[in-house]
Order: C-alpha cells, then sequence, then structure tokens
C-alpha cells in the first residue's frame, strides 16, 4: 500500500476542473522564508497555479520553483488573478 503524504497549503480553489493553490505569507524577505511558505507545494504533482500572496505592495515575480509571489492589494483588487482560474 502506498503512504499518503499530508500537505498543508492555506487555499485551494477550484472552478470546474481547474484548480490555485494559495499560500499566504506576511513577509518573505529571505531566500529561507520564501522556501518555508512554498514547501507544501514540493509535494504536489499537479500543474496547476501556485501563488504565495504576501503583505502589503509588492511587484509579482516567481520563485526559482515557478511559484508566483504577489502582493495583497495586487491580489485583491486585480481580477487578472481570478483569470488563473
Amino acid at each position: 500500500m502506498k503512504k499518503r503524504m499530508q500537505t498543508e497549503v492555506d487555499f485551494v480553489c477550484n472552478k470546474g476542473n481547474d484548480r490555485l493553490y494559495i499560500q499566504s505569507a506576511l513577509r518573505p524577505e529571505t531566500r529561507e522564508k520564501t522556501l518555508q511558505e512554498s514547501r507544501p507545494y514540493s509535494r504536489i504533482v499537479d500543474n496547476f497555479p501556485k501563488l504565495i500572496v504576501v503583505e502589503g505592495q509588492t511587484k509579482p515575480w516567481r520563485t526559482e520553483e515557478g511559484i508566483l509571489v504577489v502582493g495583497i492589494l495586487d491580489f485583491l483588487l486585480d481580477k487578472r488573478w481570478l483569470e488563473i482560474l
């Protein structure tokens, strides 16, 4: 029997066959903190979009693992994040 690993992701949004994973973080100011916030994503083996939403305004950027990091204000006010789904 295959052992199943538990992964804790803050939010999982589903729309039909699409899915979006969202982690929330106060301030991933260091590489270690960013790795800590993206660690749950390393156990998810699908190709659905994965976001880390951080405090305040920050220009959206991608981690080395391809995870999108976006500020909470942009996430809440910009409708393009809904288009991911």
